[in-house]
């Protein structure tokens, strides 16, 4: 029962920022957002997910760890907040691909004055989390890791077309 709602919840908020972000990214584009054609967005659409179900699965196979539940759940909210707050705090520019309208500067408000990617931070801490509540001792450090890679090549992507804008 534990891992079905785990999963639930881990799903539901993944679709519901799906759906955010998809109108974000028309929004953006409408405004002349333009995405650079070296992104790893496509990699990172099959890899997110994919690190959740890996752990998930790996939960159910090896059986209920509740040593780690409590330590997982604490770390994934954290997490969720974080990010909620960087989109938040991004508002309609806050989307899954690299999309950045004309005319943009740098947002140094709310999370990002504290750290310049807060999402990426919440994204390993989710990733991180959900490792801890399953306990994925196999899958959840290898999807965090590769997440991880994927990231700092999204960050290089990111970086690059903010300072061509």
């Amino acid at each position: 029962m534990t891992l079905s709602l785990i999963a639930i919840v881990v799903f539901v908020a993944m679709a519901i920022e799906a759906v955010i972000a998809a109108r974000h990214d028309r929004a953006l584009r409408a405004g002349g957002a333009v995405e650079p054609k070296d992104d790893v967005y496509r990699l990172m659409q099959v890899a997110y997910p994919g690190a959740f179900v890996a752990m998930i699965v790996e939960g159910w196979v090896r059986g209920s760890q509740e040593t780690t539940l409590v330590a997982g759940i604490v770390t994934f909210l954290f997490a969720k907040g974080l990010k909620y707050w960087a989109i938040a705090t991004l508002g309609e520019r806050w989307t899954f691909r690299v999309l950045v309208p004309p005319g943009s500067i740098r947002i140094v408000r709310g999370p990002y004055r504290l750290v310049r990617h807060p999402n990426y931070v919440a994204v390993i801490g989710e990733l991180a989390g959900l490792a801890l509540m399953t306990a994925a001792g196999i899958a959840g450090p290898i999807g965090t890791s590769v997440f991880l890679i994927l990231i700092l090549a999204r960050i290089r992507v990111e970086e690059r077309a903010l300072a061509e804008r």
